[in-house]
């Protein structure tokens, strides 16, 4: 079971964003969201990565193979996720976001899990395997809504093959948006988090509920 923890929205309502941080850090490095996304009617789900890394935590092995630790913490989050309606929350009311090793780990939900998301951002992350999740893609995967960032200056991730394989997870029928910033391995408080936050914001046409 991962350890989270539920930020109530300010304004009552059932929408949902579970956040996914990145290696060796924590929910705790996550709540400033509210405040500064200023969604007063978005619940968030901070989750803690299974493995202790550092002081932080970790979703997979980074330095061996990636494979095990990526298949563990994918069925922990799925059962995370499976427990939401009796959380009250509803998928079709749910983001699912994250940063570096979290948003590999949101793609590999949103490319596999049977239900249809609000929608799924992935930030300064890549997709594992990439060849075996276009095989693997659930019915609902080339109906989600995506949005992915990267870096142009990101010296852990570097650019050029995450955008090669944005082009293979297009070509494959992913409805993916994809926006480059003059960044490093970080979320842009500036640029990054308002198209961040226009991105969630057209997820939730209707009044919220």
């Amino acid at each position: 079971m991962l350890d989270t923890d539920l930020i109530a929205a300010s304004t009552p309502s059932s929408r949902l964003m579970v956040v996914l941080h990145g290696l060796g850090d924590s929910m705790e490095g996550y709540r400033w969201m509210p405040s500064l996304l200023a969604l007063p009617w978005l619940n968030y789900l901070l989750v803690n990565a299974p493995d202790e890394y550092f002081g932080g935590f970790s979703w997979y092995d980074i330095y061996g193979d990636a494979a095990p630790g990526v298949t563990r913490s994918r069925k922990l989050l799925i059962e995370l996720l499976n427990d939401l309606p009796a959380r009250r929350f509803d998928f079709a009311q749910t983001v699912l976001f994250g940063f570096s090793q979290g948003s590999l780990m949101t793609i590999e939900i949103g490319a596999r899990y049977p239900q249809l998301f609000a929608g799924l951002v992935g930030i300064s992350g890549y997709a594992h395997e990439p060849e075996t999740l276009v095989r693997q893609l659930s019915p609902e995967a080339r109906q989600q809504r995506w949005l992915l960032t990267h870096g142009t200056q990101d010296p852990l991730i570097p650019l050029a093959p995450v955008r090669q394989q944005v082009q293979q997870l297009r070509a494959a029928g992913l409805n993916i948006q994809w926006h480059e910033f003059p960044k490093a391995h970080t979320i842009d408080t500036g640029a990054e988090l308002a198209c961040i936050r226009q991105f969630i914001m057209d997820r939730y046409p209707t009044p919220p509920r």
